[in-house]
């Protein structure tokens, strides 16, 4: 049966603390009587422990359970106020990154951090209806047109009688996740006036000219890796050819939060076509190396498959440092490229040759993106202060 109403949220989020269990999926959900509310959020607190004490909530609880209670005591403690009032006065109390959309029963807001960490949009439906969501891709699929991005410190409100804007928060310093075009985001969607697909073909020329190798074809590591490779190809007029073919029905290896399910996912996921490697000489191109377990076995199968020297180039720097923000790497040890040099990656990996995107060649890839971006897990550099972060006091 369909479902009925006039507002409704939704969400897909991978976890990035935590297991993926269903006790952590969202939305997130309060009932308060004659009111409830439900809450979507992408990203991560940084201040999670400090917030449970404060909440009276347990230590272990998700970042998005603690926002909904506390956007849940606000309303509690005054029945009158608004949807918008109570996640204006509960913003001040989360540190991190977030977008959030919270509904009640005849109204859905949406916020986001005053760094704008991560991505939020607002679109106009044909029927006159508004909609918000993390990429404009999702705008697209429902036959939305992209409006505007929501601004970093601000709530969006979503009437009958149009949108309601508020900015209860001053903006800090932008900080968009420069992961987004790197990863995260899907290639037909528009962040901050860049587009991903666009942006991805522009690292992978500048990879070619950093990093040039000789080699008989390039081949992506798919799919986040193919317009790079392209880009590379291009540039290096070395032919592209597609050699991994992926199982659609398998899901990003990256994003799964246990390295057993990671494990089985590779295994699932890629199969190498002998005739397009066997014999040649390979550059593969991906986008990243997180923790270096995909890439590893991925080697091993392109030799399998024939290819007789594997050069690897990576369309960003090495991930050196732990992500606080919403990405699954907030443990260092983790971290192929956290204490080792290129060299020693490159021997890890066992392929001939290693090459990696500078910082500058990656940021320069990105000219029409109209804002400064959060390089955190490249260059080290934490646009906030982390000493409390939860993730930190458990290790130490």
């Amino acid at each position: 049966a369909g479902l009925q109403g006039s507002v409704g949220i939704g969400h897909t989020r991978y976890s990035t603390t935590g297991s993926s269990t269903w006790d952590n999926a969202q939305p997130s959900f309060r009932g308060l009587g004659e009111r409830s509310i439900a809450l979507g959020h992408n990203g991560n607190l940084i201040n999670t422990v400090e917030l449970a004490a404060r909440l009276g909530s347990a230590p272990g609880s998700t970042d998005s359970e603690l926002m909904t209670e506390a956007i849940a005591q606000k309303i509690l403690r005054d029945p009158g106020v608004s949807l918008a009032d109570a996640i204006a006065e509960a913003m001040p109390e989360f540190e991190g990154a977030y977008t959030l959309v919270v509904m009640d029963e005849t109204t859905v807001a949406a916020a986001r951090d005053p760094h704008g960490f991560r991505p939020l949009s607002l679109g106009r439906l044909p029927t006159g209806g508004h909609v918000v969501a993390s990429e404009t891709a999702a705008l697209d699929i429902v036959g939305a047109d992209f409006v505007r991005d929501v601004e970093p410190g601000e709530i969006v409100v979503l009437t009958d009688a149009g949108v309601e804007s508020r900015f209860p928060m001053e903006p800090a310093d932008s900080r968009l996740c420069v992961f987004e075009y790197v990863y995260f985001a899907r290639p037909d969607s528009v962040v901050a006036g860049q587009n991903v697909h666009g942006a991805r073909v522009a690292m992978g020329i500048r990879l070619a000219e950093e990093s040039p190798a000789e080699a008989d074809v390039v081949v992506p590591i798919p799919e986040s890796g193919i317009p790079a490779a392209q880009g590379f190809a291009a540039a290096s007029g070395i032919p592209y050819r597609d050699g991994l073919v992926k199982n659609r029905y398998v899901g990003r290896t990256f994003i799964e939060p246990e390295q057993i399910v990671r494990d089985r996912g590779i295994r699932m996921k890629l199969n190498p076509i002998r005739e397009t490697l066997d014999g040649r000489r390979v550059i593969l191109v991906d986008d990243s190396i997180v923790r270096g377990s995909t890439t590893r076995k991925l080697v091993e199968l392109v030799r399998g498959a024939g290819a007789t020297e594997v050069h690897l180039r990576v369309s960003s720097p090495p991930y050196r440092w732990p992500c606080y923000y919403g990405m699954d790497t907030s443990d260092r040890s983790s971290l192929l490229a956290a204490h080792r040099s290129e060299e020693e990656i490159g021997d890890f990996l066992e392929v001939d040759s290693l090459g990696y995107l500078s910082l500058d060649g990656l940021l320069d890839s990105l000219p029409h993106a109209n804002q400064s971006f959060c390089t955190a897990c490249l260059s080290g550099d934490y646009p906030t202060a982390i000493g409390n972060h939860k993730f930190v006091r458990e290790e130490t």
